[in-house]
């Protein structure tokens, strides 16, 4: 049996002596997956059998120097969904500066899309705490409580209630619900626009179809994964005039590599890379176990891991 992984999942945020163009996030498709970045759900019939479990390890790395690592528990059943998991710095990067994260979400599973209900976030290191509480109805932020505030700047764009209206949690924003009953490498699988809101800022990711590879983890998973392009749209909250964010809005070479969770039509990323000036900032899989659930009907439903 694999070892129980921890509750929670975002990479925290790298060192602030790295370079300005770098991604201090890993974006909400990679995971929270691991620090931000890298960073959905869209419609489709939701099939009868929607039991599943995923328990992965990731390592993160930029120009192939490892810089952390994570964990990830998803759980999905026929009326909801649960999603924890850990980071922490490793390797060079811990010499200069400590940093660890966790983060969860959890939300129901409707005919269509997976439907977050709340998200919750802390980072820590030498120098800085911060945590993010949202609590959401139908795809509508009804309660945001973020940790330090969000300082005033004059190049910041104003964040406005529509903002916070028809989104996704940066952690729901990388579970993905294949629509039908159809192959799930199918390449309208990646076409989405993840309307996402962290708490800080509101931003969308745009994805589209590149191609279907072959993917193998260590432990569990090997087969085919979903490759699909992400292009980064700054919506409000971000400070227009950040050189991170013109770089990050150019930026074509952002992918996250799609595989399937057993017993459910979800996809979970099993790789994310984003290409920066110094070299290429990645998250892979060294371990990806999934297996279908007992339906709860049976009695035998393991039980779930619950974001407070």
């Amino acid at each position: 049996m694999p070892r129980p992984v921890p509750r929670f999942l975002p990479l925290p945020r790298l060192p602030r002596h790295l370079p300005r163009h770098l991604p201090r996030r890993l974006p909400a498709f990679a995971g929270s997956m691991v620090a931000g970045v890298i960073a959905g759900l869209v419609s489709g019939a939701v099939p009868a059998l929607a039991d599943g479990k995923l328990e992965a390890r990731y390592k993160l790395s930029l120009a192939g120097l490892e810089l952390g690592r994570a964990a990830f528990l998803l759980e999905v059943d026929e009326g909801s969904y649960t999603a924890s998991g850990s980071a922490r710095l490793t390797g060079v990067v811990q010499a200069i500066s400590s940093g660890k994260g966790s983060a969860g979400a959890r939300g129901t599973v409707q005919p269509g899309a997976l439907v977050p209900r709340s998200f919750a976030m802390e980072a820590e290191t030498e120098k800085k705490a911060e945590a993010i509480r949202l609590s959401l109805a139908g795809g509508n932020v009804t309660d945001a409580k973020v940790e330090p505030p969000v300082p005033p700047a004059d190049d910041r764009v104003p964040m406005g209630d529509k903002d916070k209206r028809g989104v996704l949690d940066p952690m729901t924003a990388a579970l993905f619900l294949a629509p039908g009953s159809g192959d799930l490498m199918a390449p309208k699988n990646c076409e989405r626009l993840l309307p996402i809101y962290d708490g800080r800022q509101r931003y969308d990711l745009d994805l589209s179809f590149e191609r279907v590879d072959q993917v193998k983890a260590e432990k569990g998973y090997a087969g085919p994964a979903l490759v699909c392009r992400i292009a980064y749209k700054p919506v409000a909250g971000h400070r227009a005039n950040r050189t991170s964010v013109k770089y990050m809005s150019r930026n074509k070479d952002m992918y996250v590599w799609l595989a399937p969770v057993a017993g459910t039509r979800v996809l979970a990323p099993f790789r994310a890379s984003v290409a920066t000036a110094i070299g290429v900032a990645q998250i892979e899989a060294v371990s990806f176990q999934t297996e279908p659930m007992v339906a709860k009907g049976s009695g035998n439903a393991p039980a779930k891991a619950g974001v407070q």
